[in-house]
Parts: structure tokens; sequence; C-alpha cells
């Protein structure tokens, strides 16, 4: 497959992925925060990093109150200019959020470095390949935490057969949705 071809698929994916989530439920995050703490949580101490949903994204707010309730440092993604990878910033509840790129928020909190990564993402598939919204910025950040724990976090409708995927793409080592955990395999 060409590189325009990837380019094409990838870009059908995506308008495919972004139909079938209009119209879902947001709220369905609290299912996911209660499936991630039972079938997949955070080692203790471990430092987290989340995202504060965009649209009609899988609302994690609920996991992340949870996880910082329990102990884990919690970061929000800074986006910086295209071709860089993101960094995160210290979450607290209540913590002001103050607006970023692409519709993004995150707190003017220290800068911390993950080791378990919430991912959002368009749509996944069974063996770990996520499509994102398609400027690379996790699979560049992904790149810089090799040691990271990958967890996407979706609705369970946004499975597909297979994610057109390049060399560039990272994998996660799974996926939460309100109905379980796929793990990667």
């Amino acid at each position: 497959m060409t590189e325009l071809d990837l380019i094409a698929r990838k870009a059908a994916a995506r308008q495919a992925a972004l139909d079938r989530r209009d119209g879902l439920d947001p709220a369905l995050g609290a299912r996911l925060a209660a499936v991630v703490l039972e079938q997949c949580p955070p080692p203790a101490g471990a430092v987290v990093s989340g995202f504060w949903p965009i649209g009609a994204e899988i609302d994690i707010r609920p996991l992340l109150a949870e996880l910082e309730a329990r102990g884990h440092a919690i970061g929000l993604p800074v986006t910086p200019k295209r071709g860089l990878p993101l960094t995160f910033r210290r979450w607290r509840r209540g913590a002001a959020l103050v607006p970023g790129r692409f519709g993004t928020s995150h707190p003017e909190g220290e800068e911390i470095v993950p080791d378990f990564v919430l991912v959002p993402l368009l749509a996944f598939d069974r063996r770990g390949n996520r499509l994102g919204y398609g400027a690379g910025y996790y699979d560049r950040t992904l790149a810089g935490l090799p040691d990271a724990f990958r967890l996407g976090c979706a609705y369970a409708s946004q499975e597909v057969d297979e994610v057109p995927v390049g060399p560039q793409d990272a994998r996660l080592h799974a996926v939460a949705t309100e109905r379980g955990v796929v793990r990667a395999g």
C-alpha cells in the first residue's frame, strides 16, 4: 500500500468513525470508569495521563476523579504546535482549566511524565491499533514513553475489524469501553 493509499484509507475510516460516534452518550464514561477500576487499574503510585473530552468523546472525567481520589497524580495533555509530542500538566479536582489547541483544555500546573496513558481515539481494533484525529500527537508522545502502559478509552461501538496503520502508528496495550477491556493480541 502506498503512502497516498494509507492517507485515503485513514481519512475514510475517520469519517466513518465520527459518523458512528455521533449521537452516543458521553455519560457512558461512568461505566467505563468502573470497568477500568475493576479490570485494568493503574498500579499503585502510577502517574496517569488522561484527557478532557472533546465533543462526543466518551467522558473519562469520572475515572480521572476516582484515580485522583486513590492517590494517583493525574496529568492532562497540552497540545503544542504540529510535529511535537504532547506534554502533560498536573490536574487536581476543581483546578481551573485553560483552553488549548483544537478545543482541548488543560491546567496550568506542573509538568509531569505519565507511566499510564489514557488515550482518546476514533476507532480501534483487537490488535491494539488506534485511529486518532490525524495530527500524530499521541503517536509521537507514545514513542517517547516506551515503558508507559497505553490504555485507549472509547465506546464499544468504536471497535472495527481493522484500523489502517502505517509504520509511525503506536499500538495500545488495551482499550477500555463501557462493556469491558479489550486486550491487544
